[in-house]
């Protein structure tokens, strides 16, 4: 009788046990207080296009003295909020570059410092936008959509325009003397360019830009890494005939643009799915899309130097178990509900971000590697341009500017 009781008893545990953890499960997914990650998003998880972790690492080299760390300087420390991209005009002024309070300014040299050079919309205003140090922070997340988000620039070398990628007012330009700069797109066949992201003019004078997500704008740029839509596209501007085309749909992340030295093909990155990507625009291959390299992190801004080589700024490095989750779509919709932040999530998937920068050839051939393991001069890292004997390098996250000399 005792032994009936006890086994009747058992059973009860075990099935209070599997209900608690379906209890437990169930409130994970639902997730109802909103505390992970995700809160009320709609999360739409699909499996990244991802070249295998394994077989990119293996082939990658490294920069084992972490030369970037080691020989960068950090310039302009607290000077500039968020500079993604940098910029020398015509007559060698500069740098140029977009902060994250929506100004576009110059360097003017020791003694006259930083000048606001132009701004993207009549809605900016200095009570409104300018928030110093925060700027890079969430807060200056609502304000974003009034004050302007520039990010991808570049000079027409002849007339010294500056057009500007903006991430909410679409492709604006400037003229030489700065000021408020004009709208060129903001709509594509009748729908909005939510997030224009960067830019380069063919010879002709034709744009090529991309527009990120049609999902999602900047501030929501997180849920298209984590979600790995592909609603991005390549867009080109006509000046002519004022029009705007669709030149690639359902790219995923698409995010910086170089048009090669001989403008027979431009490389755009995808950031999702780590990678550089090459568009044939002329001769027999036109209209052809190669992947050019697959990187060992997450891929920004593409530039180009004198000799026709690649700098491409990358966030590294991705992880195996990261790798998992890119695979597993439906394991990532309950990671990320879990009631915990993101940068233990991202920690426990030993995700600790560091910068590198890679100089490739027009076949993806790797010819250069440098690393700040440490983040001494750089912890995340938007773009690198080659220029007056250095590399300047820029970043969206942080208030500083970074220099190497090179070569």
């Amino acid at each position: 009788m005792e032994k009936k009781n006890f086994l009747k008893d058992e059973t009860f545990l075990q099935q209070h046990k599997v209900l608690a953890i379906f209890l437990f499960l169930s409130f994970v997914l639902m997730d109802p207080f909103h505390l992970g990650p995700l809160g009320e998003h709609e999360f739409r998880p699909v499996k990244h296009n991802v070249a295998p972790y394994k077989q990119v690492m293996k082939n990658w080299p490294k920069d084992n003295m972490s030369r970037l760390g080691l020989h960068g300087k950090l310039e302009f420390e607290n000077e500039v909020f968020g500079p993604e991209s940098l910029e020398f005009d015509n007559m060698g002024r500069g740098p140029y570059t977009g902060l994250a309070d929506g100004r576009v300014v110059r360097w003017m040299g020791e003694q006259l410092g930083w000048e606001t050079f132009a701004v993207v919309t009549s809605n900016w205003t200095e009570k409104t936008c300018m928030r110093g140090n925060d700027s890079t922070t969430p807060k200056q997340w609502k304000h974003e959509k009034t004050c302007g988000r520039p990010l991808g620039l570049r000079f027409d070398k002849e007339s010294g325009d500056l057009y500007i990628a903006d991430a909410y007012y679409g492709l604006l330009m400037v003229g030489p003397n700065g000021g408020l700069a004009t709208p060129l797109a903001t709509h594509v066949e009748g729908k909005p360019i939510l997030f224009a992201n960067d830019l380069d003019i063919h010879k002709n004078g034709s744009i090529f830009f991309t527009d990120t997500s049609t999902r999602y704008n900047r501030v929501a740029h997180f849920f298209i890494l984590l979600e790995g839509e592909g609603t991005g596209r390549l867009l080109r501007y006509d000046p002519p005939t004022k029009t705007t085309h669709v030149v690639l749909d359902g790219l995923v992340f698409p995010n910086g643009v170089q048009i090669s030295k001989d403008q027979s093909f431009l490389l755009f990155t995808e950031t999702t799915n780590c990678r550089l990507m090459k568009l044939w625009i002329d001769g027999p291959k036109d209209g052809t899309v190669e992947c050019v390299a697959d990187l060992p992190g997450f891929p920004d801004n593409v530039r180009m130097n004198e000799k026709g080589q690649f700098w491409v700024a990358i966030d590294c490095c991705r992880t195996g178990p990261q790798e998992v989750l890119s695979n597993n779509p439906w394991l990532r919709s309950i990671y990320f509900r879990l009631p915990v932040r993101m940068s233990l999530l991202a920690k426990a998937m030993g995700m600790k971000m560091y910068t590198m920068i890679a100089l490739l050839d027009d076949n993806g051939k790797i010819l250069e590697v440098l690393e700040d393991r440490e983040g001494k001069v750089m912890k995340l890292v938007s773009e690198v341009k080659e220029e007056k004997g250095k590399l300047w390098i820029g970043t969206v996250a942080h208030n500083h500017i970074s220099t190497l000399p090179y070569p």
